[in-house]
């Protein structure tokens, strides 16, 4: 009994990981099915995908030049003025800047002092430099990334008491989110 535990555990371990990147994959391209409904090529499955990756494409393009930009800084400011809207966009615009932006936020991986104290510690990654603009010259910003999990919390260090480590930041952050399992992250 013992040994068929062992080998429905083993299975799971192989089994699970294709079986949510297939349905997450699935789940996307189902996603981009309305788009294909939307547009009326119900006939060409996949076009909606294919014509959403050219649209984002383009507006990358388009935003590296100089006329656009103008329209785009525009559009930009035009959704900042409204109410509830300016927080939600706000927030999704600079967590995809974080990762994926000019202006990377999470390319600092350190380790710092575990928030519950002791001799712990934990991986973490400076998202500001200096916090002058409100009076804490000598401290830092540090998001601590929760494992297994898209969410993390933001603590307030002072910055002699952060040490940066080498791995990179793609590393330290596999290497968090998969709850310290991961072979991917030396030096974390």
């Amino acid at each position: 009994m013992r040994r068929l535990v062992s080998y429905f555990v083993r299975g799971l371990a192989f089994v699970a990981p294709i079986a949510i990147t297939v349905y997450v994959c699935y789940r996307i391209f189902d996603a981009f099915a309305s788009v294909d409904q939307l547009l009326g090529l119900r006939s060409f499955p996949g076009l909606g995908f294919l014509l959403t990756l050219a649209f984002i494409t383009l507006v990358g393009f388009l935003g590296s030049t100089l006329l656009a930009r103008g329209v785009l800084n525009a559009v930009d400011s035009a959704i900042e003025r409204l109410p509830f809207v300016r927080l939600l966009y706000s927030s999704t615009k600079d967590l995809l800047n974080a990762f994926v932006g000019e202006k990377r936020r999470f390319d600092t991986p350190v380790l710092v002092p575990a928030p519950e104290g002791g001799m712990a510690r934990a991986v973490g990654f400076v998202t500001q430099e200096s916090l002058s603009r409100f009076g804490l010259t000598d401290h830092v910003a540090v998001y601590l990334p929760f494992s297994y999990s898209l969410s993390g919390r933001l603590y307030i260090y002072p910055a002699s008491e952060i040490i940066r480590i080498t791995a990179t930041s793609a590393e330290a952050m596999a290497f968090v989110v998969s709850g310290g399992v991961t072979e991917s992250a030396r030096g974390a």
